[in-house]
């Protein structure tokens, strides 16, 4: 299991801070089904106006509100019309700020993340089960009703664990999947790990 408990205050900070911390830790989700976790293992961190790549890059509007807001809240949007994305909100509020998370490697409840994903839980590979921000999504339940959820809290049901024990290597490079600000080394990742979507 891993440690305490990220607070608000580990949140409330630059964003690509977070998106480099968070490396490590482990998300944990709360279902009827029971406990779903994963290690993340790869992240990106995305800005506020100075970020064109950002949904916040325009400013405040309805969609990007939420990365406007209090920090230690989730954001999920939704994407070609197929995925939802899991994003935590950074900075302190009222400068937006968010981090994507991209992949992580299954820790508890991998048999309901690969009944969620329609896979057969005795022949699919970790890599196949959570690399990729829909296939996380669908794994762990989460859709846009999640949006604004608390990351702590008694009443949180998805929470976010420090790191525990000896980590490796975590490397950076340019954010995947963008049009504009593919410059940007904000994608971060743990070296080594199998489930790393490139």
């Amino acid at each position: 299991m891993a440690t305490e408990i990220l607070d608000e205050a580990f949140f409330a900070r630059d964003t690509l801070s977070v998106a480099r911390d968070l490396i490590g830790c482990e998300v944990r989700v709360d279902q009827p089904e029971g406990l779903l976790t994963g290690r993340i293992v790869e992240t990106e961190a995305y800005g506020g106006q100075d970020d064109p790549a950002s949904h916040a890059g325009r400013g405040r509007t309805p969609r990007s509100a939420v990365m406007f807001g209090p920090p230690a809240v989730v954001y999920v949007y939704f994407i070609y019309g197929v995925h939802h994305c899991l994003n935590f909100v950074t900075e302190p509020e009222g400068r937006a700020g968010a981090v994507l998370l991209r992949a992580v490697e299954p820790l508890q409840g991998r048999r309901e993340m690969a009944r969620r994903r329609g896979l057969d839980p005795e022949t699919c590979s970790d890599r196949d089960l959570t690399r990729g921000p829909g296939r996380l999504c669908a794994a762990l339940g989460l859709d846009r009703g999640w949006t604004g959820a608390p990351l702590t809290g008694p009443q949180s049901r998805i929470r976010v664990c420090g790191r525990k024990g000896k980590l490796g290597s975590i490397i950076s490079g340019p954010r995947v999947g963008i049009t504009r600000a593919q410059d940007k080394p904000w994608r971060f990742c743990l070296a080594g790990s199998r489930c790393l979507t490139v």
